[in-house]
């Protein structure tokens, strides 16, 4: 990695990333291995190996980091995520989701248990000093919060302390309900580098301008965003007190009327809690042109749905990517080299930008 970007930590005096940023190819490769590889991935929740003895294949960020993985539950009903390529020849070991007792690789015979454990290799008794701890699957850092999944590749920080951050506001709800509804989940394809998306996501300044109908709910001049060190928070006020958290007393924000948190985590999660329940947006890499955005929805009271500020979720997308793409296109430009931030609006985006710089130049 050559270039390094410098975001001054005073706000007031500091220039976005520039153009070039968003606009060059080893930039755009180089923060699989500083960004990506450095921090942590949304892999779904834990009914995706719901009973004992189960396997769940899956590819993390396919078409970026196209890691091959596997879920699993094993007899003691303890997790595990593990590399899905077997430590013979590389092939995948699990194609198929479903019960398994083992993981056997179908090329040579190859056996691990569920928890990556080398058992056993045919035509191997004459190998000298085999099984090493090479030959077992490698394990993957796994965090749980309620039934939700993370995990990371090499991440430099704990998932711990983003978890406990939210349950700083978050955790008073059931959120061992939480139930995944399909038909609210969705992906869209957003023609954009995926950082312009999640600059977006980062500020309530647009809301005025860009979202009529979200911005007859929120009271813009209350909102606020709170700053800490791999992810940050937005908080949505309203005047009116119809779809709000009922927060217990003792709560950071109680007698306040909270319509919505938004919590961003870096690089490319949101964590978007309604009085429903929660979305989950996770920002997808493709090329630096192209971005998947996929849209989880975990509903806890399906009666608050379409209330409040957790409505119309596709309307908004929709307005977002409009302007998302708009503005991939207008850096394109020679003469855009890069912005200011707005002292009181943009400190979400600020501390993106930073955390970018940052990681880059580890």
């Amino acid at each position: 990695m050559t270039k390094r970007f410098n975001i001054d930590p005073d706000i007031r005096k500091a220039e976005t990333l520039p153009a070039s940023f968003y606009k060059d190819s080893q930039v755009f490769e180089a923060l699989k291995e500083y960004v990506f590889y450095k921090s942590w991935q949304f892999i779904g929740d834990e009914s995706l190996v719901r009973l004992p003895q189960s396997v769940h294949p899956f590819v993390l960020l396919d078409g970026y980091l196209t890691e091959p993985m596997v879920l699993t539950r094993d007899a003691q009903d303890e997790i595990h995520c593990l590399t899905n390529v077997c430590t013979h020849r590389g092939n995948l070991v699990a194609l198929n989701a479903g019960k398994a007792k083992k993981l056997r690789c179908f090329y040579h015979g190859r056996r691990f248990d569920l928890a990556g454990t080398f058992e056993h290799m045919p035509e191997f008794q004459e190998a000298e000093d085999f099984p090493r701890p090479c030959d077992n699957l490698h394990k993957f850092p796994l965090k749980k919060w309620g039934p939700l999944l993370f995990a990371g590749l090499q991440p430099s920080f704990d998932f711990q302390e983003v978890i406990d951050i939210m349950e700083e506001r978050v955790g008073f709800l059931p959120l061992d309900q939480l139930k995944l509804e399909k038909t609210l989940s969705k992906d869209f394809l957003v023609h954009a580098h995926w950082a312009l998306y999640c600059d977006n996501y980062l500020e309530g300044f647009h809301i005025p301008f860009v979202h009529e109908g979200l911005n007859e709910v929120l009271d813009y001049g209350s909102y606020k965003t709170v700053l800490y060190d791999h992810c940050n928070l937005q908080i949505g006020y309203t005047n009116e007190a119809t779809e709000v958290f009922d927060l217990p007393e003792g709560h950071i924000d109680y007698g306040k009327n909270v319509a919505a948190y938004y919590y961003w985590v870096f690089p490319n999660m949101m964590f978007n809690f309604y009085p429903w329940g929660l979305s989950v947006n996770v920002i997808k890499p493709l090329d630096a042109g192209r971005t998947k955005v996929s849209f989880i929805s975990y509903v806890l009271d399906p009666s608050k749905l379409e209330k409040g500020a957790g409505s119309q979720l596709e309307k908004v997308e929709r307005e977002d990517e409009f302007v998302v793409e708009n503005v991939h296109n207008g850096i394109r430009s020679n003469f855009y080299k890069a912005g200011r931030f707005s002292p009181t609006r943009e400190t979400g985006v600020h501390h993106f930008h930073s955390l970018l710089a940052q990681f880059l130049s580890s």
